[in-house]
Parts: C-alpha cells; sequence; structure tokens
C-alpha cells in the first residue's frame, strides 16, 4: 500500500482544511484506503469543490479557491506544472486535482452521500466501495482516461464487483 501517499494526502488535507476546504481523496490511494490492496498508485487524486460544468469552463476558474490552493502547495514546495490537469509536482510525485461537484453527472455519485473521514484533526472525504464502483466503471467509459491509463481501471472494476460491499 501507498502509504507514504496517504501520509502526504493527509498533510496537503490539513493546509486544505486551514483555507475552510475539505477534500475528498480519489484515485488509487484512496482505493487504496478502501480495500486495503496495493494498486500501485503513480500520484495522488484530490477531489475539491468547483464548478460542475468542469472541463467547459477555463481551468483557472473551474476549481473554486484555486489561488489559494496553489498558495498553499507552493508553500508545501510543490510547483504547477500542467494548469489544464491541476497537476503539481514535487520530488517526483505528482498531486493532480479535480472537481468534486462533477461526480454527480459524471458517475452519479451524490455529494450527499459521501462520508466525512478524520484522522486527528484532519477531515477528507472517501468514496465507499460501490462509488469506487461508479467512478471506474465511468471511468472506463471515458476514452481519453482509457487511452491514458492503459485500461488498467478494468482490473479495479473487476476486483471491485467480486468483492462486493464491505461497508
Amino acid at each position: 500500500m501507498s502509504s507514504g501517499m496517504f501520509d502526504e494526502f493527509i498533510k496537503i488535507a490539513q493546509k486544505l482544511n486551514d483555507i475552510d476546504v475539505i477534500p475528498l481523496l480519489m484515485g488509487s490511494v484512496g482505493l487504496e484506503v478502501i480495500t486495503g490492496e496495493s494498486w500501485n498508485a503513480e500520484d495522488i487524486d484530490i477531489h475539491v469543490p468547483g464548478d460542475k460544468r468542469g472541463w467547459e469552463v477555463p481551468p483557472e476558474l473551474s476549481i473554486h479557491n484555486w489561488m489559494g490552493i496553489v498558495t498553499l502547495m507552493n508553500f508545501m514546495g510543490y510547483r504547477l506544472i500542467d494548469l489544464h490537469e491541476h497537476e503539481f509536482s514535487k520530488g517526483g510525485l505528482s498531486v493532480e486535482f479535480g472537481i468534486i461537484d462533477t461526480l454527480p453527472t459524471f458517475a452519479g455519485v451524490q455529494l450527499k452521500d459521501l462520508e466525512m473521514q478524520q484522522l486527528g484533526s484532519v477531515k477528507y472525504y472517501l468514496l465507499n466501495h460501490e462509488q469506487y464502483l461508479c467512478v471506474y466503471e465511468a471511468s472506463s467509459k471515458d476514452s481519453y482516461r482509457a487511452d491514458q491509463n492503459n485500461h488498467k481501471d478494468l482490473r479495479k472494476i473487476d476486483f471491485l464487483k467480486k468483492t462486493g460491499s464491505k461497508d
């Protein structure tokens, strides 16, 4: 499991909490947390509040309080390397920000159904088993993502279907 990446997410989440943002841990790191399985996470995917139109909005305007996020990421030693992907890098670690408000339209995951987690004083959201399945099934239908990820989402879907809900 990528516990180092989860630890780094918690550090970032703490700083986000300081600017009144409660992030959602997405991607392989979050999936590792709920399944206890290693998914060979390559980056940290964090969703934060933004414009529900997603890609239709210019990248510098699509995430709420974007300049605050850039400032805190710079303070933590990260540098913005791709504005369109909202991607930051530090020492070979990539952190990408997405928009939590696109989940209902993209994957049918309702924001009111997200469960808040707390580790010490840090608050964040984490998808449950069924929500991850919805997200990966929606992602597998996205040709851009499928091409970028060599269809590795299909392995995750298969795993989630075989293991069923653990909630």
